[in-house]
């Protein structure tokens, strides 16, 4: 009696390998937190102009023009630590992972002076109004997920600094790159629906 067996992989062609179980669990992560955020920005959506006193909008919001541009330009930084890292390419690494905080920090000050400029100057408040509890509430909601992923970068930027972070850590580090690239996409459909859209 013959038995018969099915080749898992036809001979000099590649195995099949399992995804890296850091990426997967990041991507569900990412899922998740995309759930939250599209509940938060269809909150915001729902309730413009519906505010029953001012401030609105259009009187006090201006574009963060300079904020966003610097944390766009940080996926591309942290970006090329990645690759700087899978090249073994320490020093890159590390020059590229300090932009990136670099990036991230001038984007969280930028965010605490226009909050700063509403709360005490244009007396706008998560109590103020429907719009002043929708607005901290979505840009908060970002800029948590943002000083998260600083935390993150930065103690691995001091990591690279120490000479503790090597080719083999390429995958984690790609990893926390998901996170951030994942923070900075949200950043997109934030100042669309908020500073564009919104006013």
């Amino acid at each position: 009696m013959s038995t018969s067996s099915i080749p898992i992989a036809a001979a000099g062609s590649p195995s099949w390998k399992l995804p890296y179980r850091g990426t997967i669990g990041m991507l569900c992560l990412i899922i998740a937190e995309a759930a939250i955020f599209i509940i938060f920005v269809v909150a915001y959506l729902f309730y413009i102009g519906k505010s029953l006193s001012g401030p609105t909008p259009a009187q006090v919001l201006e574009l963060p023009i300079f904020g966003t541009i610097c944390l766009l330009s940080s996926s591309f930084t942290v970006h090329m630590a990645v690759v700087a890292l899978r090249k073994n390419n320490r020093s890159g690494t590390t020059m590229w992972l300090g932009a990136t905080v670099l990036l991230g920090g001038i984007f969280m000050l930028t965010t605490a002076q226009e909050w700063h400029h509403l709360i005490y100057e244009k007396g706008l408040t998560i109590r103020t109004n429907l719009f002043g509890t929708t607005y901290y509430s979505l840009v908060g909601l970002h800029a948590s997920h943002v000083i998260v992923g600083l935390l993150l970068l930065t103690l691995t930027f001091y990591f690279s600094l120490t000479g503790r972070l090597h080719e083999e850590h390429e995958k984690k580090l790609d990893v926390l790159s998901l996170y951030w690239h994942f923070v900075d996409a949200v950043w997109v459909v934030v100042f669309t629906v908020v500073y564009v859209l919104g006013r």
